[in-house]
């Protein structure tokens, strides 16, 4: 009988909170790795297109026309995967339902935060290879290969 009710509601909060610590973590870690695989990516795809972003300068294409051009990759990339997540979240949604009460799977407030978060993410990490590629030398993207 030596329980105080201050001990008995620590007992009762330690389990959710290190739940929501957990989640937490791997949230954090999931949004890190969509940063790194996304920005990785872009700068794959630019070393790809490098001699062809070289001839579109050497043109006459302005600094912000492939500023753009590769900035819109980058979202269409990150568009299909948002696409691709919320088809996947539709489909688990029986499974995430007997794992969170009190929270509608569908809830349209959390997918649209979720969404507009990912969309900041993959902007920031589109951001530097396209302005590395908008910022490259023709001469030096045509000898380049």
């Amino acid at each position: 009988m030596g329980s105080t009710v201050e001990g008995s509601l620590r007992a009762f909060y330690r389990g959710p909170q290190f739940e929501l610590v957990t989640l937490d973590s791997f949230a954090t870690i999931g949004l890190l790795l969509v940063t790194i695989g996304i920005s990785s990516v872009m700068v794959y795809t630019v070393s790809l297109r490098t001699h062809e972003l070289g001839i579109r300068m050497a043109l006459g294409a302005q600094q912000r026309n492939i500023l753009r051009l590769v900035l819109l990759n980058g979202l269409r990339l990150v568009a299909s995967g948002i696409l691709i997540g919320l088809l996947a979240s539709y489909a688990l949604t029986r499974f995430l339902a007997s794992e969170i009460s009190g929270v509608s799977t569908t809830d349209a407030s959390t997918f649209a935060a979720v969404i507009a978060l990912i969309l900041l993410v993959g902007l920031a990490a589109c951001l530097l290879p396209a302005r590395h590629a908008a910022q490259t030398d023709p001469l030096v993207a045509l000898r380049y290969e």
